[in-house]
């Protein structure tokens, strides 16, 4: 955090350069957040650079209270669901590699992790948009709920609410339809 306080001020003092290490930090999981969001590699790029240039404008507003990384977030998601409000954005589905994230190369394993991450993004992408954000921050962001609180800017017991809420229409669906989930209907 002191480190990035320093890139803040260097930013804000002119040095548009140190900007690059808050890209470099935040590009990845920024990145990784909005794909899951949008479902397509090209629009999650397209909306990354935009939220980084938001962030980048909106740099003097950072006040110090919280965590950088939850304001950067906040911004970040923020600017998407505003684009998603105006171009009434539709999901698309998309391939995502998994086949990086597999460390086994049997073919077994790779179709299995592939078929279990695409009935996952499938259960995912079946919630409402604020509750589908909550469980991506939590799971795919490893963030803490005080910090998914900062980002969505919703009381602490909201939060736990809503993702509890999201978990229990997630197991129902794997009560109904079955798949590779079954722990998770079991209370999980």
């Amino acid at each position: 955090m002191e480190e990035e306080l320093l890139w803040i001020q260097d930013v804000l003092s002119g040095n548009k350069h140190a900007y690059a290490h808050i890209i470099n930090k935040y590009k990845n999981p920024l990145y990784a957040t909005i794909l899951r969001m949008t479902r397509n590699p090209q629009d999650a790029q397209d909306l990354v650079q935009e939220a980084f240039i938001k962030v980048y404008h909106q740099l003097g507003k950072f006040d110090g209270n919280g965590s950088f990384s939850s304001w950067i977030y906040r911004v970040a998601i923020n600017h998407c669901m505003d684009e998603f409000r105006k171009k009434r954005y539709q999901m698309k589905q998309v391939e995502i590699n998994e086949e990086k994230m597999v460390n086994s190369n049997h073919p077994e394993v790779i179709f299995l992790k592939k078929e279990k991450n695409r009935q996952l993004e499938r259960l995912i992408a079946t919630l409402p948009e604020d509750e589908r954000m909550i469980i991506l921050l939590r799971y795919a962001n490893e963030l803490s709920y005080n910090e998914i609180s900062e980002i969505v800017e919703l009381p602490l017991s909201d939060v736990r609410n809503k993702l509890h809420r999201a978990k229990k229409k997630m197991r129902d669906i794997v009560k109904r339809e079955g798949g590779y989930f079954h722990e998770m209907s079991n209370g999980g």
